[in-house]
């Protein structure tokens, strides 16, 4: 016969863990949180990959449903790339930026905000009316221009003005942002979201800037998964830049870490987006799940 299981124990444990968020909840209501969500985690549309968007959407509107302020930004390289594979146009890439002549911004917009951008507000507003899709384009939110003439129309973030993030906000919905930008003359750009991602944690002098990665928060030793930081200050995180602990994918997260708490976001966080509700863990729970970097 098995053992009988107390159900008052899984109560109990609940319980805690509500307990525990409630002061975390109090702190952070009406205040906005930026969340990055990449590319990586939505690429295609079944298993593993699917429940974490589900995931990620179930994160999100418990956010907004207890008065957080919900920002996300998103990325979409793997799905850019697939697609371009598909349609046999070949891709080239200087220091791991795609070169993107007018053709392949195309693509690029077709992909990011008629794939991407609507499976996550599509996600998000199976819970309720809540999210609303736009990209940096739309009412100047991410004025932009050439990061490098060598690398056609990718763009660099030059002003970010977040009125229609603000607007949308106090009316109690989800600004879900695609990484394209225009410069004064319309002519739009692709922006790696991590930069843009940044920017607007500042812009909007955000409570909390959250990246999710796919590693379990930032290294010291960056082969050494036991040397995880679990905070540090924008000084020590500059001090291991220099050191050059900070190496590939992770260069430009930390870049747009640092602008976002040294522009005005009081702290950034850097989370393994594959572990479960890891924004709830990160945000609600008092040991956390990544690396936080404060001013």
């Amino acid at each position: 016969m098995s053992p009988t299981v107390d159900p008052r124990e899984g109560a109990s444990e609940i319980a805690s863990v509500l307990v525990e968020a409630l002061p975390y909840i109090r702190r952070f209501r009406g205040k906005i949180v930026v969340v990055k969500y990449g590319g990586n985690a939505l690429a295609g549309a079944e298993g593993s990959e699917h429940d974490a968007l589900q995931a990620f959407a179930e994160d999100v509107v418990l956010l907004a449903t207890v008065g957080i302020l919900p920002v996300i930004v998103h990325g979409g390289g793997p799905q850019i790339g697939e697609m371009l594979q598909r349609l046999g146009v070949a891709s080239t890439f200087v220091d791991g930026l795609r070169v993107t002549d007018a053709a392949t911004l195309e693509i690029a917009r077709m992909v990011l905000l008629g794939k991407v951008n609507s499976d996550l507000v599509a996600a998000i507003n199976t819970h309720g009316p809540l999210a609303v899709g736009l990209s940096g384009a739309d009412a100047r939110l991410i004025t932009a221009s050439a990061h490098d003439a060598a690398l056609g129309f990718v763009g660099t973030v030059d002003t970010v003005d977040p009125t229609i993030v603000l607007q949308l906000c106090a009316q109690g919905l989800i600004p879900v942002v695609a990484t394209i930008g225009a410069d004064a003359d319309g002519q739009q750009y692709n922006i790696n979201a991590d930069t843009v991602a940044g920017a607007l944690a500042a812009a909007l002098r955000a409570e909390k800037l959250v990246m999710l990665t796919d590693v379990a928060g930032l290294r010291r030793d960056p082969d050494d998964p036991s040397s995880t930081v679990s905070r540090l200050r924008a000084e020590e995180l500059r001090e291991l830049v220099e050191s050059g602990a900070v190496v590939g994918g992770m260069v430009p997260k930390v870049a747009a870490v640092l602008h976002a708490v040294e522009g005005g976001c009081a702290a950034a966080h850097l989370l393994d987006g594959r572990i479960p509700h890891a924004v709830l863990l990160e945000l609600f729970t008092d040991g956390g799940v990544g690396t936080m970097v404060l001013p």
